[in-house]
């Protein structure tokens, strides 16, 4: 195409195709769609869309036909690729001049240049980029301008290629750009450019970012250079006035993940140490030397952990969106850093917090936020500082002196020294010092400042979360009341949802820690917390709060909570119901309180009962919550079994069956464990509710190969045979007849696997249980029984080795699963008082045949009567089927009938 004669048809096209008139316009686009894999076309257009003279619609469209032949015919591997040749004059013509007046056209322009850079920078056109800079560096606000957008474009395009090598050679490129062109010197901060300015800073440093994380040896040869970027520019002079929030967020990212990026630390044994990390860890080493070091930290305390003055003025406006802040990254840092090369750092903290020493002005507002920052980096730092810092003595002879300056403008360090408390707690605080620390928080819960006594809640929580050994529930009880009141007054008084949730949080780690004795004081809490609950019904989170505390509460007041469940029940009905959208955000906690309930309920309401049609639902879903589905289960039937299971065994019966035939062996223990709690409860009942979860056919039974699961198993077979024989019988009878078997072989055979299985049960209840079941059997004339009679007294011998104890007195052999109905032991100041649950766990196990006969008495009652039914003469040559070792030990655990 030639240049003169095309540029005016051409032009005279794209004025067509912006017309109105389909009649011309359509001509036209396929004139210019025809012209597209001409020779020289792209040059043309580039001649249009860089004369400022013409039409601006024209010259719009010229860059988009520009723009969209890029993507057909830029690659040399593309049908009618453009030639080298007219490539490099095309990329010579694009960055000749950067003061296109119109602002749209001047992005597409900046957009396009950037599809060429991401094809052909840096190797078939390394001089993009040096222009652009240069430009950028010029007075002409314009270019300057126009330069800036392009930089910007091209940047965010190369950042976006994936490929290592691209992204290797990138980054050389970006690490080598002039700094000063960066931070802004030759953009004034009141300059139109300067925002697209900072943003291509950003983009710049996030992309280095990402090529640090992603290819951590390849960046090595880059390690000294960003290093020696990112400090100059954050912790010299160089970057007064020119560096901003975020670049210095970026800096202080890339400084971090170079210093704990694992593949830059050699092992302990240097010799198994990779070539790249030692290589790594010697930039390190040679770069932070002592006097960097102690720059980078005085500076980080001195300046940037400092408060700033918007976060002064958020205190006052809005103290508790000031108290609900995350660690900001300046903390991080120094939290690194700090460990990192704790030996050079340690001196250098201990000076500062030496020349603070005592109180400070009140008017020395410099001084004041000078203290916060210092004792803000003593509390990061407590781990590393144990051994240099006597915090006990600290305490009592400073910071309880700071803590009693009253002056409003000395809140800033009361609040800072409760924190710092709070850090230390954990770490170095004598448990006898906890006295005077209830009374300062009991002090400060009542400051005039809002962030004070947030700030004091949350360090009684860090205090109470603390081991026993350190928390002592006897040292904070004469606060109780008091604290507890003002902690539901700090509770009432906030506004946010996070506060709520914080304040909440504290409050529920007193309940759970006091136990019983928070009953007298929570009389305001249970009657607010329904109001709590009405009027966060938008937020989910604050709710799993309520819940959270609930469950707390009612473990505290146990039976009491029974007056509770006019606004209790709704929640949990709420919570647990998966057809309610709020399911997602409440369903575990819900499940939780549903379970606590159940646990200290005294009675089966009529209200509890009906919110079980809650869990065919959830059993269902089949979901991580499922475990905790079983145990309220459980808990209903040690609550009113009879009543429960009239009302959902048969619901019930179809989930565990549908649930064992697609289940892990996990899962196929719990659904078991749960009939057996059945039979345990109610054993005239529940055998026929459950019977087809029982039904032990041939698949799941006879072949089951997983211990756990026929342990399991054998329970149930135990239960049913020892407290129910006649459904037993009618069970096997059953199962003889789908087998097409006759019921004795069945039961033979049943015996032998038992006996052959009884490895399998490791449980010495369930072993005395199995024991207590195939002796039921005797006395016996039929035939089966007696042919398997060997082997029930091999079980029987097995179950008195586990459960015997010898009187080393007498010599004499007891039963020890017998329980009595002895006065329940005292409890010590760590252990818990029994749940409702635990009263009627222990009463159905005074009932239980494991617990209330003695397998001793029983086996020798059975042999008697199997001999008197035999007669001597019959039943010596069965016991002589029996191994002799095994008639002695028997006799040794009989010699005392």
């Amino acid at each position: 195409m030639d240049m003169d004669s095309a540029s005016s048809v051409v032009l005279q096209a794209l004025t067509q195709a912006t017309s109105q008139d389909t009649a011309v316009l359509k001509p036209a686009e396929e004139q210019l769609r025809q012209w597209e894999t001409q020779p020289g076309f792209y040059s043309v257009l580039l001649n249009i869309f860089n004369n400022h003279m013409l039409d601006v619609n024209v010259r719009w469209l010229a860059v988009l036909y520009f723009k969209n032949g890029i993507d057909r015919y830029w690659r040399r591997v593309a049908p009618h690729a453009l030639s080298e040749e007219e490539k490099t004059s095309l990329r010579a013509g694009l960055i000749t001049n950067f003061n296109e007046p119109v602002n749209q056209i001047a992005t597409q322009i900046a957009v396009l240049i950037a599809k060429v850079a991401r094809l052909d920078c840096p190797r078939h056109w390394p001089e993009l980029i040096p222009i652009l800079l240069e430009s950028v560096k010029g007075q002409e606000s314009l270019q300057q301008h126009r330069a800036l957008l392009t930089f910007y474009h091209v940047t965010k395009t190369l950042a976006s290629k994936c490929l290592a090598p691209d992204r290797r050679i990138k980054t050389y490129i970006q690490t080598t750009f002039d700094v000063s062109f960066f931070l802004g010197r030759q953009v004034r901060p009141d300059s139109p450019c300067r925002e697209k300015l900072e943003k291509t800073i950003i983009l710049y440093t996030k992309v280095l970012l990402d090529f640090l994380e992603h290819h951590p040896c390849a960046f090595i040869p880059l390690i000294q250079r960003s290093l020696e970027f990112a400090v100059s520019y954050v912790f010299t002079p160089v970057g007064e006035g020119v560096t901003f929030e975020r670049f210095i967020v970026q800096c202080m990212n890339l400084i971090k993940i170079i210093l704990k990026n694992d593949a830059y630390k050699p092992n302990k044994n240097i010799e198994d140490s990779k070539p790249e990390s030692l290589e790594a860890h010697k930039i390190k080493t040679a770069f932070f030397t002592h006097s960097t070091l102690t720059e980078i930290g005085r500076r980080l305390v001195s300046h940037y952990l400092l408060l700033t003055e918007e976060e002064l003025a958020m205190w006052e406006e809005d103290p508790e969106s000031f108290g609900n802040g995350n660690l900001p990254c300046t903390e991080v840092l120094f939290l690194d850093i700090f460990h990192t090369y704790s030996q050079t750092l340690t001196p250098v903290l201990l000076e500062m917090v030496q020349n603070l020493q005592g109180p400070t002005n009140v008017e020395d507002s410099v001084q004041l936020l000078m203290k916060d920052a210092v004792y803000n980096a003593v509390g990061l730092a407590a781990y590393e500082l144990f051994d240099n810092v006597d915090f006990d003595q600290w305490f009592k002879n400073q910071l309880l002196g700071e803590l009693q300056v009253s002056h409003h403008r000395y809140k800033l360090i009361r609040r800072r020294v409760i924190w710092l408390i709070g850090q230390w707690i954990s770490v170095k605080f004598k448990s006898d010092l906890r006295p005077l620390l209830y009374e300062v928080i009991l002090s400060l819960m009542q400051d005039p400042d809002l962030v004070v006594r947030i700030e004091t809640a949350t360090t009684l929580k860090l205090n109470i979360l603390e081991r026993n050994t350190i928390f002592r529930t006897e040292q904070f009880l004469p606060y109780l009341e008091s604290i507890f009141g003002l902690l539901f007054q700090l509770l009432q008084q906030v506004t946010e949802c996070d506060t709520k949730m914080q304040v909440l949080h504290v409050i529920s780690c007193v309940v759970e820690r006091v136990n019983i004795q928070i009953r007298p004081y929570v009389g305001c809490l249970v009657q607010y917390l329904p109001l709590l609950w009405k009027q966060s019904e938008e937020h989910n989170m604050l709710r799993c709060a309520i819940l959270t505390t609930l469950i707390h509460l009612v473990q505290g007041l146990g039976a009491e909570s029974k007056n509770l469940y006019p606004f209790l029940l709704p929640v949990i009905q709420l919570s647990t119901d998966v057809s309610q959208p709020p399911h997602v955000y409440l369903l575990e906690d819900g499940l939780e309180l549903w379970l606590v309930t159940l646990e200290n309920s005294p009675a089966l309401t009529p209200e509890l009962l009906r919110i079980f049609q809650n869990m065919s639902a959830l059993l269902e879903l089949s979901s991580e919550n499922m475990r905790t589905c079983f145990q309220i289960v459980n808990a209903y039937l040690y609550l009113s079994a009879t009543e429960f299971l009239q009302n959902y065994a048969e619901s019930l019966c179809r989930c565990f069956c549908s649930l064992l035939k697609d289940i892990t062996n996990e899962g196929r223990v719990q659904v078991l464990k749960v009939v057996e709690i059945a039979l345990k409860v109610s054993p005239t009942l529940a055998p026929h509710m459950f019977h087809p979860c029982c039904q032990l056919s041939s698949e799941v039974f006879w072949m089951e190969r997983y211990p756990v699961v026929m342990a399991t198993y054998l329970g149930i077979i135990g239960r049913v045979l020892l407290q129910n024989s006649s459904f037993f019988s009618s069970f096997l009878t059953q199962m003889a007849s789908e087998c097409s078997q006759e019921m004795e072989q069945l039961l033979g055979s049943l015996i032998e696997m038992w006996v052959d299985r009884m490895d399998n049960i490791t449980q010495p209840e369930r072993r005395k249980l199995s024991s207590l079941a195939l002796l039921s059997l005797l006395p016996s004339d039929n035939g089966v029984i007696q042919d398997k009679f060997c082997g029930i007294i091999n079980i029987t011998v097995e179950a008195l080795h586990d459960v015997m104890t010898e009187d080393p007195e007498t010599g004499t052999y007891k039963d020890c699963m017998l329980m009595s109905h002895l006065e329940e032991p005292k409890l010590s100041d760590d252990e818990e008082p029994p749940t409702e649950q635990d009263k009627r766990k222990k009463l159905l196990a005074l009932e239980d045949p494991v617990h209330a006969v003695s397998l001793q008495q029983v086996v020798y009652e059975k042999l008697k009567a199997q001999q008197s039914l035999m007669g001597d003469q019959s039943f010596g040559p069965l016991m002589e089927t029996v191994d002799t070792e095994l008639v002695r030990q028997l006799q040794d655990f009989l010699q005392v009938f």
